[in-house]
């Protein structure tokens, strides 16, 4: 089913049945949703809200999700997969890039250059956890939803047109792989979360960071950088995403609710997820248009200097996760395929 005309009924539905008392029943679950950005971020209004109203009102009422942001439950980012596991939390959306190394398969998808179109890769990811991940990267954990942002791109206080721009910057990256293609290019990378970009611009900790256009708003970085660099082609780079809940309590619902669960979860979620972060880069993009800022896209012609310039990125993955008895060359044969006939349809 697909994920949105599924929530269009589900709220009708949902509205049929609240105003028949006789239809109403009791709460029976409450699951605590944490992540770590503001409410009026674009994931969570996109994205996790909507999950969780329809997950509420496809249960008639019988699963409430009480939405902690800003890691209001407490710990930093790259703890939030662990309080899924732990049952700090029930449900979770993690960046798997916050803890480097971890979830070695997913990397695939954030390899420089790798990725064009967010359904794409949210799909190809989607099946690869099935095959690849699901007893292996998150057997520790119920994954629910998996899916990539649009395009992500430099923003910087200084143009950056061609490679040696870089050369000196200090850039947060966005992943452990964009990190080692800013050292190839004479950039300096900063591990920071998301969050932390605004203070580090306005502090000089930073000259610039990797991030999509989506979330440029939530931190009003187009105020502080007046420099863009997008790509046409495969972005730079993307990160990956989970939506994870605690296995105990999924496998703790009664079979009804899992399978309210379990209807909201998948390809199709999945899908949906990084179609709507994708759509929400060009609003944000417009922000930066209106105010003037210089917006530099990279050519696909000219792009291939960049992409070269990153194969070593992709040689040192593979020998890393070859270490770890993964075949990383398979791994982007199928990935790219997946893509690839994603995009023909």
């Amino acid at each position: 089913m697909n994920f949105m005309k599924g929530l269009t009924r589900g709220a009708m539905a949902a509205a049929m049945i609240a105003g028949s008392a006789l239809a109403v029943q009791a709460q029976e679950v409450t699951l605590k949703l944490h992540q770590f950005l503001p409410p009026q971020a674009n994931v969570p209004k996109l994205i996790l809200d909507v999950w969780a109203d329809k997950v509420e009102a496809d249960s008639d009422g019988r699963i409430k999700i009480d939405r902690f942001p800003a890691m209001a439950l407490g710990g930093k980012p790259p703890e939030l997969i662990d309080q899924a596991i732990d049952g700090v939390a029930d449900v979770v959306w993690a960046v798997n890039g916050f803890t480097p190394g971890r979830f070695p398969r997913t990397e695939v998808f954030e390899l420089p250059f790798m990725v064009s179109d967010a359904r794409a890769a949210s799909s190809a990811y989607w099946q690869m956890f099935e095959t690849h991940m699901k007893d292996t990267d998150f057997k520790d954990v119920k994954i629910l939803g998996t899916w990539v942002h649009g395009p992500g791109m430099l923003h910087t206080k200084e143009p950056v047109s061609e490679p040696s721009d870089l050369n000196g910057m200090k850039i947060r990256g966005g992943s452990r792989m964009v990190n080692q293609l800013l050292e190839i290019l004479g950039a300096t990378p900063v591990g920071m979360p998301v969050t932390g970009i605004p203070e580090g611009l306005s502090k000089g900790v930073l000259d610039g960071a990797t991030i999509p256009w989506e979330v440029t708003t939530a931190l009003r970085v187009a105020e502080m950088v007046g420099n863009h660099t997008e790509f046409d082609g495969p972005a730079i780079y993307n990160l990956t995403f989970v939506l994870a809940m605690n296995k105990a309590k999924y496998e703790s619902l009664p079979d009804d609710l899992r399978a309210v669960i379990d209807a909201n979860s998948g390809l199709e979620f999945s899908i949906f997820a990084g179609d709507a972060m994708e759509k929400a880069d060009g609003p944000a993009r417009e922000v930066a248009v209106e105010r003037g800022n210089n917006i530099i896209t990279i050519s696909a012609e000219d792009a291939k200097d960049w992409e070269e310039l990153a194969r070593p990125v992709y040689d040192e993955w593979i020998a890393d996760v070859e270490e770890k008895g993964i075949d990383g060359q398979a791994l982007i044969d199928e990935a790219r395929a997946l893509m690839s006939d994603y995009e023909g349809q």
